[in-house]
């Protein structure tokens, strides 16, 4: 499709190149013309009518969004189409703190495709990668950025209208810079920071000015979340007992005044808050029931934005009750939902869409004007955030209509804006939504990688999925990655790990069941014939997968944090290869049992599928792998 741009186009003309690499248009002087005109208003329009075409923005980020529509709607001839932005602001933010740190390259593939969907935000979860001055050891050998790095992202971000800016720890969550020696002043527990020290208030000064420094935006968040060890360590053995809440609002203050001083707008989590004020039990701040006191409220700074999370609830009642029991702290609010790429190699897109859906929905409803889908990282970061960029079109779309996202349209959307079509996204769920897990996993099961990790020697998860055709699922879903593959697409090879991890799967999910069960019936040929056959063929591969997917790392990451996948990988080639041994010995008569086979099988965990709560969940690779110390911390403070 050839294009002509009339109206005042100088400060789209470098995004405009950019984009005619991801999408079928070039600029030439025998295009159809266009006429480009600024306007009011949260709203874009655009159409063409025979050879005249128009873009009308608010905005330039929607200027970008009305171009992919001219393109994707404009080649099958005229069209109209208006549009009005629902939410002020909307974005992913990428997980960069969790090994994976997002190469400057692929972090602008992520922008680019981020511009045609019509965003006009990126939030960058940093815990300490980027530098800081006078800190050596202050994201050492995990891939930090360089200060050039964040500028060039914020520049090319600034291309296409999109606001970017830091998300940082200053309270708790710095568990990987305070595990070093170096850090030990500035320690309270193993990943929270000493409060009311002034040592540790000229550390976080620092941190926010490295963090800030990079970006045009004055935005800031600064963290704060999940700090319930707070005081719990130095702080009580040097100040004795202080009440959590008064900890964290003393040290807000703190912070806030940093903020202020440096011009930036601040951000910060809102969890802690409602855990201190929840009744219940567990401290939960999901809890329906929370009510915000007044001399709690009272205290808590107003020009902070307080953004509440959650990304696993169904049901627009959930979202209604929860930004109700936000109200009282008098603060302006915004919404980070998520996009379930926590834990897993693929995609929970079943909970993902309906939880977003449902709380989208009420962000509009209730006036919240600032949304964000997270993509966290957590435990290795396995998977990735471009096979869920389905999940971001899902919030673009929201963000464009009043009504319900049309499923007809988002496909049309997603297919245009990733050149990957939505059954071919739909697929990565199906990695842990497996026989037995609950309708869309919202249990949150993730045997994708429980199965992968777990011994076969040891069988951790083999009673969660006994009498599950594990093995038939993940053979069925190699084959339908495979049918919907497309070589021609630029963002095919994101699917080679996922269809190799299905064959792995379909190889390894329950050969653990049967090694039991012809160890229990002395079957001593069905032994063999698993260890000189079946096992090695599951190592042969599980290499081929780690080849895979040393591949795709290299080519969207910083290498640092490949190690960690490597060196797990490593070990399931390896224990394959020690369980093979230990097999022969016993058939062959060099030993007379095999204790881990002697052993009763459990089921891991209250969540199962007997009890209709998915087929398991793990957080933690060292738990799937074996049940023995890994490490052992003698003072985790």
């Amino acid at each position: 499709m050839k294009l002509r741009f009339e109206g005042n186009m100088e400060s789209f003309e470098q995004g405009i190149r950019e984009l005619a690499h991801e999408i079928p248009f070039e600029c030439a002087d025998d295009g159809i013309c266009v006429q480009v005109e600024a306007s009011p208003g949260d709203e874009l329009e655009v159409g063409r009518k025979g050879d005249h075409a128009y873009i009308r923005y608010g905005k330039k980020h929607q200027f970008f969004r009305a171009l992919g529509l001219l393109v994707q709607r404009g080649h099958e001839g005229d069209f109209e189409l208006k549009e009005t932005q629902r939410f002020d602001n909307v974005g992913p933010m990428f997980d960069l703190s969790r090994n994976g740190v997002l190469t400057v390259d692929s972090f602008q593939l992520l922008l680019r495709k981020m511009a045609l969907m019509g965003m006009n935000t990126v939030m960058l979860y940093m815990e300490d990668t980027y530098e800081l001055e006078g800190e050596p050891y202050f994201g050492y050998m995990r891939g930090r950025y360089s200060q050039e790095e964040l500028r060039a992202i914020d520049d090319y971000a600034d291309l296409f209208g999109i606001e970017a800016f830091p998300s940082i720890q200053t309270l708790a969550h710095l568990e990987e810079f305070l595990k070093w020696e170096a850090a030990k002043e500035y320690k309270d527990t193993k990943g929270a920071l000493l409060a009311n020290d002034e040592r540790v208030m000229a550390f976080i000064e620092r941190m926010i000015e490295a963090s800030s420094a990079p970006f045009r935006s004055r935005k800031m968040h600064i963290g704060m979340d999940e700090a319930e060890e707070v005081g719990r360590g130095k702080y009580l053995d040097k100040n004795g007992y202080t009440e959590r809440f008064e900890l964290m609002v003393n040290h807000l203050d703190k912070v806030l005044e940093i903020v202020r001083q440096k011009g930036l707008t601040p951000m910060m989590w809102s969890d802690m808050f409602l855990k201190l004020a929840s009744t219940s039990s567990d401290n939960e701040h999901f809890s329906h029931d929370t009510k915000i006191p007044e001399e709690m409220a009272s205290r808590i700074p107003k020009d902070v934005e307080m953004v509440y999370w959650d990304y696993a609830h169904i049901g627009e009642e959930h979202y209604e009750q929860l930004i109700a029991n936000h109200r009282p702290l008098g603060t302006k609010l915004a919404f980070a939902g998520g996009v379930w790429v926590f834990n897993t190699f693929g995609v929970n897109y079943g909970l993902s869409l309906l939880a977003t859906d449902d709380a989208l929905k009420v962000c509009k409803r209730e006036g919240i004007r600032d949304v964000y889908a997270t993509m966290w990282g957590d435990d290795g970061m396995e998977s990735n955030p471009y096979i869920a960029l389905l999940g971001l079109q899902f919030y673009a779309e929201h963000a464009y209509t009043d009504a319900e996202v049309d499923k007809e349209w988002l496909k049309e959307r997603v297919q245009f804006c990733t050149g990957i079509p939505y059954d071919a996204y739909m697929l990565m769920k199906d990695l842990d939504e497996t026989p037995g897990s609950e309708p869309d996993n919202r249990k949150q099961s993730n045997p994708s990688k429980f199965l992968l990790y777990q011994d076969v020697l040891l069988g951790l998860f083999d009673k969660q999925i006994e009498g599950l055709p594990m093995n038939d699922h993940y053979a069925a879903l190699e084959q339908a990655i495979i049918a919907q593959r497309n070589e021609q697409a630029a963002l095919d090879y994101m699917f080679d790990v996922p269809e190799k991890l299905a064959h792995v799967l379909k190889l390894k999910s329950e050969i653990g069941i049967e090694l039991k069960r012809a160890y229990d019936a002395k079957d001593h040929e069905t032994m063999r014939h698993i260890a000189v056959h079946k096992l090695p063929e599951i190592a042969s591969a599980v290499k081929q997968l780690r080849a895979s997917h040393r591949t795709q790392w290299l080519r969207m990451f910083k290498p640092f944090g490949w190690e960690v996948i490597d060196i797990r990988y490593g070990g399931v080639v390896h224990r394959l290869e020690s369980a093979s041994d230990r097999i022969l010995d016993l058939v062959e008569g060099r030993i007379a049992q095999i204790e881990e086979l002697e052993q009763e099988r459990l089921v891991f965990s209250s969540r199962n599928h007997l009890n209709h709560q998915g087929i398991g969940w793990s957080s933690y690779y060292l738990r799937m792998a074996s049940p023995n110390v890994f490490f052992h911390v003698m003072n985790p403070f």
